[in-house]
């Protein structure tokens, strides 16, 4: 049986952790959460100096497990993210050096930033948890995340990521700016990283392991389902997309409002919940293919507008 205050136990212990470093942002800290709960991984793209970074670091930090910061360059090369085997002279055998993506949560700061070579070697871990090495397949240990940053304005000295990565990302999220109260508050405290530095695991691997198993008992009624797939079908029909949204992008959606609704406290989930969340889940995967050069969010904002939602049988 779906044990919903375990939900809202997790929820406000991470949201009160991470909160007490990254200000005003409980919406998107609990977007990450729910990308998290459903094994998915978030691209964060803002303008620098919104606290990307820290928010990355301060969930690492409340849900425990390992953690690993790679900062991507030009020059990074794939076995600088799987590992190496080297020669160990004074053992007289090769051994194996695991690289950071051979841990729980991965932050890969400014992804877009590495040739596509590199961002490519990415897509085995994020979609398969494993990574091969010289032939040799090594599982990932759970939970596994890449929590990701990129910079939309600079695109000097970039690379643009490939549109199968890009869909492997769960969810795409923006920080955007504090209100000017919320500044102010930072400007006075002592420095994020001194509280970062005091941060400390709040929920337990147990307590992880039931919320990211449990949120599929969430029910999700014909009428929201077809509310569902009326959105998807919208992207696909609509002239303005080269392509609609994928499978695997309706199954994220399906996956997203699920977990979503057992944070709020419902064994059910609401049309409201599909539609909050289609912006975040569905964005990304149609920033490619824009025909008129607009913005793939204008054209799901009008699709949702569209869309009628259903009032009635979502239990």
């Amino acid at each position: 049986m779906l044990e919903l205050e375990r939900f809202a136990d997790y929820k406000k212990k991470v949201l009160d952790s991470c909160s007490r470093i990254i200000v005003g942002k409980d919406d998107m800290i609990a977007l990450v959460l729910t990308c998290f709960i459903c094994s998915g991984h978030v691209l964060l793209e803002d303008v620098p100096g919104t606290g990307k970074t820290m928010l990355l670091r301060a969930f690492a930090r409340t849900v425990g497990g390992e953690f690993k910061r790679i900062q991507f360059t030009p020059d990074l090369l794939p076995s600088d993210l799987t590992g190496i085997h080297f020669y160990n002279q004074k053992t007289g055998s090769f051994e194996f050096r695991p690289g950071p993506l051979l841990t729980n949560i991965v932050l890969a700061d400014e992804i877009n930033r590495a040739t596509p070579r590199t961002q490519s070697s990415l897509l085995e871990a994020m979609e398969e948890r494993q990574v091969t090495v010289d032939g040799v397949t090594m599982p990932l240990e759970e939970p596994f995340m890449v929590m990701a940053t990129q910079n939309p304005l600079e695109s000097y000295g970039t690379f643009p990521l490939p549109e199968a990565q890009i869909d492997r990302f769960f969810m795409r999220l923006s920080l955007g700016y504090m209100t000017r109260e919320q500044e102010m508050s930072v400007l006075s405290r002592p420095a994020a990283v001194s509280l970062l530095e005091e941060l400390t695991q709040a929920v337990t691997r147990e307590e992880t392991q039931y919320v990211r198993s449990a949120y599929r008992e969430v029910k999700v009624s014909p009428a929201v389902t077809g509310y569902l797939m009326d959105l998807i079908q919208g992207t696909r029909q609509e002239s303005s997309f080269v392509n609609g949204v994928s499978t695997r992008g309706a199954l994220a959606l399906y996956q997203a409002s699920q977990a979503f609704a057992a944070l709020q406290g419902r064994a059910y989930v609401l049309p409201e919940d599909v539609k909050y969340l289609a912006p975040f889940v569905l964005s990304h995967r149609l920033g490619g293919g824009v025909k008129s050069g607009a913005k793939s969010g204008d054209f799901l904002a009008r699709i949702l507008e569209r869309i009628p939602v259903p009032l009635e049988d979502v239990l």
